[in-house]
């Protein structure tokens, strides 16, 4: 059975990832699909400490070049107020709810007044490049991103003594990598996420799939034995019975015999209900004795039942070298029972065999009869033989497919049948000598 898994989307155009399902903008991830990951916490830890540090630094920097000025207090002052904004981000999450978008621009507007009274604090936008991006949908965040590079870029010249190109080209970089760094981390949340998801679907998929065939596999099952026990009792009953209302008026003492042999084959029945149900071994084996001894039973039963119609002997050639697995003993059993439904129904023989062969590496079954046979070329698929739909084959070689044997029927018209059944036995190891 093959099952077919529908998966996520694979591919991405050129427009980037804005279409893309697992996103709720085009950047950041949707809720539970990558933002709270291990990665993702360990970046937002990183970027807490290096504005903290770079907050700390800057202040320092301010402190020793310009001590004692009028604007320090309001520098301390605003230093403190901008970490403490920022301590209460985390609280408010990265959604970009109207709380969130309101503190994010109450942390910006105080940055930039720092930025002005100071310009020693302008690297600490690269924290806030970060934060901006994780709230933000793309173009605002881009647009935020832009603007805090131009105040670093004017702080930096306001600093340095003259014209520096580096000081107009290095900020821009830096915005440039920190927020293609961040962009391709979300787009790996977002894949990961989706990856997640497409093996979470694949798992359950799969699981169904072995539900169903596990459910079709022991419909089968359940099949083969009501077919090789109840279905094989009723029908021999019903053929007793018709033969006992036949004679019942010419030939009382043998009608008796046929509803008493229809007794015996219903209580047989029965106790192989009984089992069935609790899926136990089939009755003959449960009694004890092996193989050999139910397909001996089974001989004598089954020449019982015919009252002189057909006689049915059994051989056992050979001793197993190993003890054959109860699966084993059961499969041969039941194909033995369901060869010899088929020659009382359909073939209309006078004998039949039982011959059981152990042999170093496997274990053949073959049950013969002297019947009217018929052409197995001419066999319809399914187990059709004689226009009438039948299920006895297809379920021998269902039960030795599973044990890894075959199934070979050898007959011709007028000249009886042989079904043989082989299935191979894993050798014992032998001392070495």
């Amino acid at each position: 059975m093959s099952t077919q898994v529908s998966g996520g989307p694979s591919g991405t155009g050129e427009q980037g990832y804005e279409v893309e399902q697992g996103y709720e903008d085009g950047l950041r991830p949707a809720p539970g699909r990558g933002a709270g990951d291990g990665d993702t916490r360990s970046l937002a830890l990183l970027m807490h400490a290096a504005f903290f540090l770079l907050l700390g630094a800057s202040l320092a920097r301010f402190l020793l070049r310009h001590p004692g000025e009028a604007r320090t207090p309001w520098i301390i002052g605003l230093s403190i107020a901008l970490a403490v904004l920022y301590v209460v981000g985390p609280v408010l999450g990265s959604r970009p709810t109207a709380r969130s978008l309101v503190w994010l621009g109450g942390l910006v507007v105080v940055w930039m007044v720092v930025v002005v009274l100071a310009p020693s604090f302008a690297w600490c936008a690269v924290p806030l490049f970060y934060t901006g991006l994780r709230i933000l949908p793309p173009r605002a965040a881009y647009a935020l991103v832009a603007l805090l590079t131009l105040f670093v870029v004017a702080a930096q010249l306001r600093l340095a003594h003259g014209f520096d190109p580096n000081l107009v080209l290095a900020p821009p970089a830096v915005a440039a990598v920190a927020t293609a760094v961040f962009v391709h981390m979300q787009r790996q949340a977002v894949r990961q996420g989706r990856l997640i998801d497409d093996l979470l679907r694949t798992r359950r998929e799969l699981a169904a799939t072995e539900r169903r065939e596990g459910t079709l596999a022991e419909r089968q099952r359940l099949s083969m034995e009501i077919h090789d026990t109840l279905a094989q009792g009723l029908s021999s009953q019903q053929m007793l019975l018709q033969a006992a209302d036949r004679t019942w008026d010419t030939d009382p003492a043998a009608a008796r015999r046929h509803i008493r042999t229809a007794g015996g084959i219903a209580e047989r029945n029965l106790a192989e209900a009984r089992r069935f149900v609790h899926d136990l071994a089939p009755a003959d084996l449960a009694e004890g004795g092996g193989l050999d001894a139910a397909l001996h039973a089974l001989a004598a039963r089954e020449t019982a039942q015919a009252q002189g119609g057909l006689t049915v002997r059994c051989h056992i050639e050979g001793a197993p070298h190993t003890v054959l697995p109860d699966r084993t003993q059961s499969a041969l059993l039941r194909i033995a029972q369901g060869a010899l439904a088929n020659v009382t129904e359909h073939a209309d023989a006078t004998e039949a065999a039982l011959t059981l062969t152990h042999l170093d590496d496997r274990t053949v079954l073959d049950i013969a009869d002297n019947g009217h046979g018929f052409t197995p070329t001419a066999t319809a698929p399914g187990g059709v033989r004689g226009g009438v739909r039948g299920h006895g084959l297809p379920a021998m070689r269902a039960r030795l497919h599973q044990l890894g044997g075959t199934l070979t029927i050898e007959s011709a018209p007028g000249e009886g049948t042989v079904v043989t059944a082989t299935v191979p036995v894993a050798p014992t190891p032998q001392d070495p000598a």
